[in-house]
């Protein structure tokens, strides 16, 4: 009787393994019979790969990575699978898309606008705005990017903001000081949002600063996330978030109307740009337009510059050898300045070769561009059947560039998770190796500014003070941006200036 029981136990077993491994082979076909099998004959010349999970694709295992100390282990999972070809089929933010992992598919990606267009996730749409540089057309990019990077870049544009930030990353810094302890993180974030808001929107920035740059805070937690509109979620945080802002740049888009009926306004700021600007055919820029173009700007132009100065004190502080080069190079620019000038000018930015990347040299800043990489990929989408690398992108695909492949690549950085400035001292950059702030005619119109900003905090920093992080240990967090989960909470010393004896 017993050996009768135990046989039919095995045999239950049996089948509900075999069930059970059914219907796991079932769920891993789902995707392909959805997104592969209209394709025709060229499902056949796709690159390897597989797209997951019915519905969360591959996101699973993307979550699971870069929430846990290891977010490259989701790419090593795919060399292991698939080779080290450097294209991959999977299933990311809801659609079937083409990793590519090398910097020749990266730099053809991302120049060939014949061939691909932007590509984000339906969360950043809709979160930075459809009437945003995410999501326009080539031709309105081109337009409203040749309006909006004038005040970014040039020299005239970047000396009239130097004196302007200089002094609020001297007020800060003494504040900080003074206190017991800060998150490091968040009184940067806050820094470079007020220095991002008196470009764009001058004196209507002071009023509503706070306020705008909290909800920024949310409204970045939503970007990458999935499009889950339900309490509790980051996109649906992300949409109220949203929601706020836009009735704040709607307040302040009606204001400025009224007083630019006001002949007397001789200051020009971005708003003024934007709301001036008219096509070939005399029309103006919506409202909606308007209040895109300034959301996505304002977000851009402080969280990679936040970001990237936080990571690059903390990096000079760990390296003794590599802080007191770059300070010695901040002592001589004083030794210089002439005795009657007060403040940081632009030529002296130019002369920090070994901190700043100004002019295309590459050191400090951009050591830490590449080994923090800010973004993990770019996105785009192919607007034809593309042949690149031996595979076919099908049209309406997504491509993911995956930059952090690029950046910690060993065979083009040696020891790559090693934070050497000198490494760039010999290093000829190859095109598409160092992609912080992408390629092609989309490349980030607000670097010049960006790195202008992390110069100057960094050489008033340097020349002053120094970092004590309480938790030096603290795990770091790779959602959205690389950063230690208690947000670099530190004390800020003053350490005694420099002598001026000779």
């Amino acid at each position: 009787m017993d050996l009768e029981a135990d046989s039919t136990w095995v045999v239950l077993l049996a089948v509900v393994l075999g069930a059970l491994g059914s219907l796991k082979w079932i769920l891993k076909k789902v995707n392909w019979w959805l997104y592969e099998t209209k394709l025709g004959e060229i499902q056949y010349s796709l690159p390897p790969g597989d797209l997951g999970w019915p519905f969360i694709g591959n996101m699973w295992s993307f979550l699971k990575a870069f929430k846990s100390t290891d977010p490259d282990s989701f790419m090593r999972n795919f060399v292991a699978r698939y080779g080290g070809g450097g294209v991959y089929k999977a299933l990311m933010f809801g659609n079937p898309s083409i990793l590519v992992t090398t910097p020749e598919t990266c730099r053809k990606v991302l120049t060939d606008d014949e061939a691909f267009q932007p590509g984000w996730p339906k969360s950043t749409e809709e979160l930075i705005g459809k009437k945003s540089f995410v999501s326009i057309s080539h031709e309105e990019h081109k337009r409203l990017r040749r309006i909006t990077s004038t005040p970014l870049n040039g020299h005239e544009a970047l000396s009239q903001y130097i004196s302007y930030i200089e002094e609020n990353v001297i007020y800060a810094l003494d504040e900080w000081a003074s206190m017991t302890e800060i998150e490091f993180l968040t009184q940067l974030r806050k820094l470079t949002f007020k220095i991002i808001m008196h470009i764009f929107l001058g004196s209507e920035s002071i009023s509503v600063m706070d306020d705008l740059e909290k909800e920024y805070t949310s409204l970045n937690y939503g970007v990458r996330s999935m499009v889950i509109n339900f309490p509790g979620f980051a996109y649906h945080k992300a949409l109220k978030a949203r929601k706020n802002l836009v009735a704040v740049f709607q307040l302040i888009v009606n204001e400025r109307r009224n007083r630019r009926k006001d002949e007397s306004r001789t200051k020009k700021d971005m708003m003024d740009a934007l709301l001036a600007v008219e096509d070939e055919n005399g029309r103006k820029l919506s409202d909606e337009e308007i209040i895109d173009i300034l959301l996505m700007y304002l977000n851009a132009g402080h969280e990679s510059s936040t970001y990237t100065t936080m990571w690059a004190t903390i990096f000079l502080q760990a390296h003794p050898e590599y802080l007191k080069k770059a300070k010695k190079e901040q002592e001589e620019i004083l030794k210089r300045r002439p005795p009657t000038q007060k403040g940081l000018m632009l030529k002296e930015t130019r002369e920090m070769k070994f901190l700043s990347p100004i002019d295309n040299y590459f050191n400090v800043i951009d050591e830490t561009l590449r080994l923090v990489t800010f973004s993990f990929a770019l996105f785009r989408e192919a607007k034809v059947d593309i042949n690149l690398d031996g595979y076919v992108i099908p049209k309406g695909w997504k491509v993911l560039t995956w930059y952090r492949s690029v950046h910690l690549d060993l065979e083009i950085y040696p020891n790559p998770m090693e934070f050497n400035p000198s490494r760039w001292d010999n290093h000829t950059t190859k095109a598409g190796t160092f992609l912080p702030f992408g390629a092609g005619s989309r490349f980030c119109p607000g670097k010049d500014l960006a790195k202008l900003e992390i110069s100057i905090f960094l050489h008033d920093f340097l020349l002053k003070y120094q970092l004590e992080r309480l938790n030096p240990e603290s795990k770091v967090m790779y959602l959205p941006h690389p950063r230690p989960k208690d947000n670099c909470l530190a004390r800020i010393k003053k350490i005694p200036s420099m002598s001026t004896d000779p």
